[in-house]
This record gives C-alpha cells, structure tokens and sequence, in this order.
C-alpha cells in the first residue's frame, strides 16, 4: 500500500477477533495462576490478529498501555481474549483487548479479569509504516472507544513514551 494512496474505511466489527484457551498446568506460575507473561503473549497475538485484518497488511507491536491484572486464573478456567480496533491514525492503530475468565466451579459468570491497548503500526513488505483504512465507528460505544483512543494517542505523544 503507497503511502499517497487514499485511504479506505472499514468498521470496527470488520477486524474484530476472539481467541479460547483453556488454563493448563504448562501455563501457570508457582502461584498456580495463570502466568503473565503468557497472558501478555496471548494477547499480543489477538492484538496481531486485529490489526491486520484492519490493515490489510503485517503489524508491528510498537507499544502496551494500561495492562491491568484485574483478577487471577487459575488451571482450567475457560479464557476468551476479545480484540477491537478502537482509534486508527495514519499508520497506526489502537487495539483494545479484553480478558474474561469461566471457572469450572460457576460456568454461567464470565470475569473480566484485564484489559490492555496495545498500539499497533502497519509496515509495508520493506518494513516501512504505511497508511491504515480510516475507522468506521457504528455505534455509540464505538464512538465512545475511538475518542477515549485519541486522548490515549495525545498523551502517549505528550509524554513521549515512544
């Protein structure tokens, strides 16, 4: 995709991705609870997921806001990881993804137990930024999202945390 190229426009439910895992022992800490590291990976590729399908193209993970260990898992919690694009600029994009747990010990709650927005950059087949489609915010909720992203994108550049 040429930078100059105008910009197409594509919905948030357009790039929307939800990954399930179920908690085994290879996945936890000595703690017994789901090892952060491993959440923070799960994430990162929900969040690749996201972006590209936004993109059209390869992403690079350029930054990771407000991880938030909100609760535990522990071994055989049902794990879904929900991703959405939430702000788009020229080559980046804002991904927020969500964590929610179901124990075996009470299946019909689902915990949310964190939340993280990772800044996603498009790249072209020379590893370059290249320009994202604009978003197209449906819904109150996504509109709500899209201007929370700007303000996160304003400070994140007022504080210059890359």
């Amino acid at each position: 995709m040429d930078n100059q190229s105008p910009r197409t426009a594509r919905p948030v439910s357009f790039s929307r991705a939800e990954q399930v895992h179920i908690i085994t022992p290879a996945d936890v800490n000595s703690s017994y609870t789901l090892f952060g590291g491993m959440l923070m990976q799960w994430i990162d590729v929900v969040a690749g997921v996201v972006s590209r399908r936004h993109s059209g193209c390869a992403t690079r993970t350029a930054a990771v806001d407000h991880l938030n260990f909100i609760a535990p898992a522990y071994i055989d919690d049902i794990v879904t990881i929900d991703g959405r694009i939430t702000f788009v600029g020229t080559t980046s994009m804002e991904v927020c993804v969500d964590t929610f747990v179901e124990r075996l010990s009470n299946p019909n709650q689902r915990l949310h137990v964190n939340r993280a927005y990772l800044t996603m950059v498009a790249v072209d087949e020379n590893g370059k930024p290249t320009r994202v489609p604009e978003l197209i915010c449906e819904t109150e909720a996504e509109r709500a999202d899209c201007e929370a992203g700007m303000e996160r994108r304003a400070l994140r550049h007022r504080t210059q945390l890359y």
